[in-house]
């Protein structure tokens, strides 16, 4: 192994791998370190991976990659304890090369990522734990290991360690993050019978349904459930904040439970059997929490940076996104041999001209408003469903009748201008 490499990434997740694949690609000396048995061992993530962000980076890969099934329809549940309002959008197109989305198992698909990083020379070294950065004059010049004699050097180091990273928060990048900035997400992969799942999803062979789950899955807390389906298996799983867990004592395993016994999700998980459980933080600050991303001789990425976009559940093409821009610019930096800070700013320039910087800068204030205000789940999605009930049920009342019940059940005018000022503010952190 050199003494030295043009890039150190640390970090094999989507992030971390597509800044190696692409830096490899381009001809630098890169190393890519995991902490991990092997790539993917660490990952948790529902189990959506985009087309466009990952073929930027691998054209065609879809034809390929261990992908699970293509996704052809969304489904969005609003849940109340014994009902659900539910929408939906399913759409042939999707069914149809070069596709939308996909599901994935992060074990199987990381891996395969980490392949062909290696495929472009990108060095791959798994089980090592990197302690920190080496910082010489201010810039940052490689990393120690805990490995024996495990101290290696780079012009650039690429920190792609995910949620809370310890090594940017020893550069004083960022703050450890607050309970309110950061989810737990809880998972299980449950194994059932291919023809099973496509019989109760309405799903033809190689077709793939994803449904996301709102206000009881999460018994009112700020964040969503999750159902996924796979070839030959489920993918459930619930993430909310840590603060709403700590606030309502509730334990991570004990709200998946509740999920999955759910009157509205039981069904589809019924006669399935345990065949993984994960659980991982995923960092939910957005925009006001990202702190620093660039410094002289060192870039940070993915989760890391606070990428993801909590309100459509993106994250992985936000890492994979930066991991690509990093890339380009440390190639770039290597042109110049200028590994100084405002060299490595085009990083951050490029993201935020782009869809990522964008969508962090839109939804900044989304986490914390609906944080602040939890009657969104614990008080409007409920009455969501019994409005639905409601006006659904045909019971020999005019429909005139059974809207001004619907209308009186909100409350008193005090209480209707409560709920029209809150659908404003939320519209206008989301707008």
């Amino acid at each position: 192994m050199p003494e030295k490499f043009d890039c150190i990434v640390v970090g094999a997740g989507p992030a971390g791998i597509s800044c190696a694949h692409d830096l490899a690609k381009g001809g630098a000396n890169v190393l890519l370190i995991e902490r991990g048995e092997y790539p993917g061992s660490k990952n948790v993530m529902g189990g959506v991976l985009y087309r466009k962000m990952m073929e930027d980076i691998i054209p065609e890969f879809y034809k390929e990659a261990p992908i699970e099934r293509p996704i052809v329809e969304q489904r969005f549940m609003m849940m109340d304890k014994e009902s659900a309002v539910t929408f939906s959008y399913k759409g042939l197109e999707w069914a149809k090369e070069p596709y939308n989305n996909f599901t994935v198992l992060r074990a199987n698909f990381d891996q395969w990522f980490a392949e062909k990083a290696v495929e472009q020379g990108a060095i791959l070294v798994c089980e090592t734990v990197v302690l920190e950065c080496i910082v010489e004059n201010g810039k940052v010049i490689g990393v120690r290991t805990d490995r024996p004699d495990g101290d290696i050097y780079a012009d650039v180091v690429v920190l792609a360690d995910g949620v809370n990273s310890l090594l940017a928060q020893k550069l004083g990048f960022h703050k450890e993050l607050k309970p309110e900035e950061t989810a737990l997400a809880t998972m299980e992969i449950l194994k059932l019978d291919k023809k099973i799942i496509e019989d109760r999803f309405n799903l033809e062979e190689n077709q793939g349904c994803t449904i996301e789950l709102f206000g009881d899955a999460t018994k009112g807390i700020l964040g969503t459930g999750f159902l996924y389906t796979n070839k030959d298996t489920l993918s459930i799983g619930v993430g909310t904040l840590l603060s709403g867990m700590i606030k309502h004592k509730i334990k991570p395993y004990d709200l998946l439970e509740y999920v999955k016994n759910h009157p509205m999700i039981r069904p589809y998980i019924q006669g399935s059997e345990p065949a993984e459980y994960l659980a991982h933080l995923i960092p939910e600050g957005g925009f006001n929490s990202m702190g620093k991303i660039v410094g002289n001789g060192v870039i940070v990425i993915g989760d890391a940076s606070q990428l993801v976009n909590a309100i459509h559940r993106e994250g992985s093409n936000l890492a994979m996104t930066s991991g690509r821009l990093a890339a380009e610019t440390v190639l770039l930096a290597m042109q110049s041999e200028n590994f100084s800070e405002s060299m490595l700013s085009h990083y951050k320039e490029k993201l935020f001209a782009g869809f990522v910087g964008q969508d962090m800068k839109k939804y900044k204030d989304s986490t914390h408003h609906f944080n602040k205000f939890p009657q969104y789940f614990e008080e409007y999605i409920p009455m969501i469903n019994k409005a639905a009930s409601q006006m659904f049920t045909v019971d020999g009342s005019s429909k005139w009748e059974k809207q001004k019940k619907v209308i009186r059940g909100i409350g008193s005018a005090k209480e209707k201008m409560k709920l029209a000022r809150d659908v404003y503010k939320a519209w206008k952190v989301m707008k």
